[in-house]
C-alpha cells in the first residue's frame, strides 16, 4: 500500500519557501544528491498543493524548468484545490477535497510513495492523520522568512519517530515516521 510522504528541502531556520513563495533561494542546493536520486525512483505520485502546484521554480532558466524536480521524475501528478482550470492538463487531476486527492493519488502511485508537495497540503494531511512520514532536506542556510515546513498556531505536538539521517553535500537528509493517530 501507497504511503504518503512529504518531502521538502527546509533552510536551518525552518522554511520551505521565501516570503511570497520565493524559490530561488533553492537553485544553489540542487546539486547532485545521490539519496535524492534514489528516493524519486521510489515515488509512484505526487499529491501537490495549488500554491505549490502555480508556485515558483527554483528550476528556472534550465532545462528542468517546468517539470518535477527539475525533470527528475515524471509520474502522475494529483493537485488539491478548489479551482480546478477549464481545460485538462496530460498528467494532472485536480480534486477537490483532501480525501479524494489522497485516494486518487495512492491508486496512482501503484504501491509506491505519494510524495506530498507543498506545507498547506502537508499540514492538511497531517491533522487528518493520513501522513505516513516526513523526509526533510536541511540547506545550509538561514532565510529569516518565508513559508513554513508546518505552520501549525495552536497544534498539538507531534512526537515523531526517526527512520534516518544522512549527509550530501549539499544538505543533511532527516527522515521521520509519523506515528499512527489514537
Amino acid at each position: 500500500m501507497s504511503k504518503l510522504l512529504y518531502s521538502a528541502t527546509m533552510s536551518l531556520d525552518g522554511f520551505i519557501a521565501g516570503p511570497g513563495g520565493d524559490m530561488s533561494w533553492l537553485t544553489p542546493y540542487l546539486g547532485p544528491d545521490p539519496f535524492a536520486d534514489d528516493l524519486a525512483g521510489r515515488i509512484g505520485s505526487l499529491l501537490v498543493g495549488r500554491r505549490t502546484y502555480g508556485g515558483d521554480d527554483p528550476h528556472r532558466g534550465t532545462e528542468g524548468e517546468g517539470q518535477a524536480f527539475g525533470g527528475g521524475w515524471s509520474g502522475p501528478q494529483v493537485v488539491l484545490t478548489h479551482h480546478a482550470p477549464a481545460e485538462p492538463v496530460p498528467g494532472v487531476v485536480f480534486a477537490g477535497d483532501l480525501g479524494t486527492a489522497v485516494a486518487t493519488a495512492k491508486e496512482a502511485a501503484g504501491g509506491k510513495y505519494v510524495n506530498v508537495l507543498g506545507a498547506d497540503v502537508a499540514r492538511q494531511c497531517l491533522e487528518a492523520g493520513v501522513l505516513d512520514e516526513i523526509l526533510v532536506f536541511v540547506a545550509p542556510v538561514l532565510l529569516g522568512d518565508g513559508v513554513r515546513l508546518f505552520d501549525r498556531p495552536g497544534g498539538a505536538p507531534v512526537h515523531l519517530e526517526r527512520l534516518g539521517v544522512t549527509q550530501a553535500p549539499s544538505a543533511a537528509h532527516l527522515w521521520w515516521r509519523v506515528p499512527t493517530p489514537g
